[in-house]
């Protein structure tokens, strides 16, 4: 009985179909929080970059905008993943340390900890998605 279990569950889930399903939820969030800088600038581009002291906010939201929709497509696509991933370490990197890090400084680590769970688990998720483009991208990969 056991045995069964074990042959069915290495049959029923590959490798890649995890990897695909992560690449998907981690290039939508970015598609979805690139388009919302450009349609709700106030909540979540230029209002939300000049709230945390990112300086020329009106410029970087084009930019950070842009910058999400492109790499989060090419990572939906699996399409240069190696390259898509580095801009966005770059955007989670400095979300981080604008947003979660005032917040470690005036509240505490537990406050903060909790605030950034979504962030570092995206931050690591891109870098992985450097690993696996490195490994062949297991067959989802343009």
């Amino acid at each position: 009985m056991i045995a069964s279990w074990s042959r069915l569950l290495a049959t029923a889930v590959d490798t890649a179909t995890p990897i695909l399903i992560v690449r998907i939820v981690v290039g939508s969030i970015f598609l979805l929080e690139g388009i919302l800088k450009f349609i709700i600038p106030a909540t979540f581009g230029a209002g939300r970059f000049a709230r945390v002291g990112i300086p020329a906010p009106e410029m970087m939201e084009p930019f950070v905008g842009t910058v999400e929709v492109v790499c989060g497509i090419l990572v939906l696509l699996g399409l240069g993943t190696r390259l898509a991933a580095i801009p966005l370490m770059i955007v989670m990197v400095v979300a981080l340390l604008t947003t979660k890090l005032p917040v470690l400084m005036n509240d505490g680590f537990w406050i903060a900890a909790n605030m950034a769970r979504l962030d570092v688990a995206m931050l690591l998720r891109v870098r992985q998605e450097i690993n696996v483009s490195l490994m062949g991208g297991f067959g989802w990969m343009l």
